[in-house]
């Protein structure tokens, strides 16, 4: 029997009211929750807000105002206090419940300060142990000393989000060790290290280099082009003025700390340190199971290796360089698949002339408004596929 129309109308009602995907905010969750509004302010200065959401399973282990208030007069750095908190940040799912009914009555899972590369051996993971009579303990799984217990569910979002109120401070000397501010990276050495040195030095002729450096602390990614794509770019590049030359090197960073796990999960548009007003400078992340390509109007460039991947800064190499629509036509003939890529390192880069000095003020509203942008792309750019994979769905099963 053929379903009438009013049934297939409904379904696709029923479709469109599916949320499209999972995402959360932490930041807007825990605003709900006053005794927790020093640590969700910590999360967001350290950018592991960002991380936190861009996860499709987490459990956070929130600390209150009093916890954080004996946490934040050891002094430590912003950079320390990141890998502090990203202890209490695991990587798997743990209501109440799941805490309670722990098999054999104690487990070890990985936190964020695991998987960022920065804890020794098991540093990064924590033990989790149900003590019965309903209490549970944390601690960090390489010391062994419950010193931190189970409070209560904060908010539970199976099997995504699971917020937890935990006692105090998981003490850890691995994660509470000083680390260095990544400002003092310098950028322009970096990239001749790795591979990109033409790349570097052309941010260097042009006094692009200070922008990027300015980005840093705030969260930038950066795609440098390598040294073969680079050189065949190089009979285009020379016949620019020397303000495009500037907004083409520009193109290829983003005002906001994306690791190669966010670029994986969230396509969709990104602006960067060239967009200004009518000048969009913008392009398309789309990822193809591990590949990651970069599409302009103009070429379709693909991530080849990660230089680095540390909030907040992440620098990714790319076997083309981007070329921007406002400076570059779409080539008639089908593109090549790749450019010659020379690997070889070169040596650093000597820090080179600074542009002219712009409005503060005026730069810092630029980039927050790029920021902003990007914020809301990146987290919704898969919403429309998976609701037009739902509609499908729902035709196919209605007829």
């Amino acid at each position: 029997m053929q379903p009438s129309m009013a049934v297939v109308l409904s379904l696709l009602l029923l479709a469109l009211l599916i949320p499209a995907t999972t995402a959360f905010n932490i930041t807007k969750i825990l605003k709900k929750h006053p005794e927790f509004s020093t640590f969700n302010e910590y999360l967001t200065q350290t950018h592991l807000a960002n991380e936190i959401n861009h996860r499709q399973t987490i459990t956070v282990l929130a600390l209150d105002n009093s916890a954080m208030s004996s946490l934040l007069s050891k002094g430590f750095s912003v950079y320390t206090l990141r890998n502090v908190l990203s202890l209490h940040v695991l990587v798997d799912y743990y209501g109440a419940k799941k805490l309670h009914q722990i098999t054999d009555g104690s487990t070890t899972t990985a936190s964020l300060f695991q998987s960022s590369g920065d804890a020794d051996g098991d540093a990064g993971y924590v033990n989790i142990t149900d003590m019965h009579g309903g209490k549970v303990g944390f601690a960090p799984a390489n010391t062994g000393d419950l010193n931190s217990f189970f409070v209560k569910a904060v908010v539970e979002m199976p099997y995504n989000l699971s917020v937890i109120h935990i006692s105090q401070v998981l003490d850890s000397a691995e994660a509470e060790a000083p680390t260095a501010e990544p400002s003092k990276v310098n950028l322009t050495s970096l990239l001749a290290d790795k591979g990109c040195k033409e790349f570097s030095r052309l941010l260097t002729a042009t006094g692009a280099a200070k922008t990027f450096q300015e980005n840093i602390d705030s969260g930038l990614t950066v795609f440098c082009a390598g040294d073969g794509a680079v050189k065949a770019f190089m009979p285009k590049y020379k016949n620019l003025t020397a303000g495009n030359k500037t907004a083409v090197l520009l193109y290829h960073g983003v005002p906001v700390y994306s690791s190669i796990g966010m670029l994986k999960s969230s396509n969709g548009v990104l602006n960067t340190l060239a967009t200004e007003g009518a000048n969009k400078y913008d392009f398309t992340v789309q990822n193809d199971d591990e590949k990651v390509t970069l599409k302009t109007k103009v070429v379709t460039a693909k991530i080849t290796g990660t230089l680095v991947d540390k909030d907040p800064l992440a620098v990714f190499k790319l076997d083309k360089v981007l070329l921007p629509r406002e400076l570059f036509k779409p080539s008639a003939t089908p593109e090549p698949t790749s450019s010659p890529d020379a690997e070889a390192p070169g040596p650093d880069a000597a820090d080179g002339p600074a542009s002219d000095d712009d409005d503060d003020d005026e730069v810092a509203d630029q980039r927050a408004r790029r920021r902003n942008r990007n914020a809301g792309e990146r987290i919704n750019g898969g919403g429309f596929v998976a609701m037009g994979l739902t509609l499908c769905y729902c035709v196919m099963m209605a007829l």
